[in-house]
């Protein structure tokens, strides 16, 4: 059994679509697959591990003796959703998917939106946040109009100038669509996206707020508490899960800064479950169809690992994943519906087993909760092909 799990989420890094992905409009999309044969890719720790060995990826080929022990996992979740793979990754799988607004969100949702606030809105479509910002936002400082955009997510989004709506202002809007967005409208996240600056030369600040939908009760994290498991969150995985059995948090606003983090929470949590998603892939690249961009942002990462390999205690386990794809090469900027890598690793871990296609992302949580002696129904773990003994589940503790 391992002291310490590091389950770090590679946002939309997929590797190959689902064999229903051609009715989510995705037949062909291969996120990994793609930048490897559009721009070639350079990832030698990766490789190591296994990564060539999931499936065949242009130019990266299988390791003889992967470091880790490799397979893949299918979404059973509809859609292709943030919220939805996270919550997967946790035992709660979607009966439905969350409501996505490709051409924006309809006039009773927002007309509601505007009496409820005293203010009128610009946008309301699909949009780049930093682009919608750019095109916007001096109409929105001389206007006082929040601006309201979605995206390939299923998001509520609003941008406002912290000079212009104060940041406890901003909340309180986000809040009052959260009231609002409920029923069949109900998205799986609204978002406060405050910036700084003037036209020609706004930014995004760390002051971002999610509102999550609440996850169901029983997922993952609430068993982990319920149990005296302590679980750290590094980026957006707080606000995902509403903070629900996270114990320590720490925000991030980029890759390089969730790496930074992921070390420092490595060192702050020498015990149980350090939860952590990279978001770069996804709200950079991906939705820009940014190849270039995405397989730089991927070497990085690469490049990060042997200091990640460094701190591994005797008692870890590195479990990397995905939460699906969203492949920059496609015409498509939506994220799409492609299976996702899954390496599992550790000084005492099994090298080396294929673990296969596994059915669901819940495999992963089962996973985990085996490890901590939790009894939890969602998935089939896949502990024992790690060379880690099953125990009986236990009650929590005292």
């Amino acid at each position: 059994m391992f002291r310490r799990i590091i389950l770090l989420v590679l946002d939309s890094v997929g590797i190959g679509e689902m064999p229903d992905a051609a009715d989510y409009g995705d037949a062909g999309s291969n996120t990994l697959g793609n930048i490897a044969r559009a721009r070639g890719l350079r990832l030698p720790n990766l490789l190591s591990l296994g990564l060539g060995n999931i499936a065949p990826l242009p130019g990266l080929p299988a390791a003889a003796s992967p470091r880790a022990s490799f397979g893949k996992c299918a979404l059973a979740s509809p859609g292709k959703d943030t919220t939805a793979g996270h919550w997967e990754i946790a035992g709660a799988i979607l009966e439905k998917p969350f409501p996505l607004y490709p051409a924006g969100f309809p006039p009773e949702i927002i007309g509601e939106f505007e009496r409820r606030i005293g203010r009128s809105i610009l946008g309301n479509r699909p949009a780049s946040g930093t682009e919608i910002i750019r095109e916007l936002g001096a109409e929105h400082m001389r206007t006082g109009s929040p601006i309201v955009y979605t995206s390939a997510d299923s998001v509520f989004q609003v941008a406002a100038h912290e000079e212009v709506i104060p940041l406890w202002e901003l909340y309180k809007i986000c809040e009052t669509a959260r009231e609002i967005l409920r029923g069949p409208h109900e998205v799986g996240r609204v978002i406060a996206r405050p910036f700084t600056g003037s036209p020609g030369n706004f930014t995004r600040t760390a002051n971002r707020h999610d509102y999550a939908v609440p996850p169901p009760r029983g997922m993952l994290l609430d068993r982990l508490a319920e149990h005296g498991v302590p679980v750290t969150s590094v980026g957006k995985i707080f606000d995902l899960f509403l903070g629900r059995g996270i114990g320590l948090s720490f925000k991030t606003r980029d890759n390089t800064e969730g790496m930074a983090r992921t070390l420092e929470a490595m060192d702050a949590a020498p015990e149980g479950l350090v939860f952590v998603n990279l978001v770069d892939f996804d709200m950079l690249y991906g939705h820009r169809n940014d190849v270039a961009g995405y397989a730089a942002a991927l070497e990085a990462f690469d490049a990060w690992l042997p200091r990640f390999f460094e701190r591994l205690e005797p008692g870890d386990l590195a479990l990397f994943t995905a939460d699906h794809g969203c492949d920059p090469t496609t015409p498509s900027t939506d994220h799409s519906r492609e299976y996702v890598p899954l390496l599992a690793f550790g000084p005492r871990a099994r090298a080396g087993a294929a673990l296969g296609v596994r059915a669901s992302l819940a495999d992963i949580g089962r996973t985990v909760a085996e490890n901590f002696h939790i009894e939890f129904e969602k998935g089939t773990g896949f502990l024992s092909l790690l060379g880690a003994q099953v125990e009986p589940a236990a009650g929590p503790r005292p």
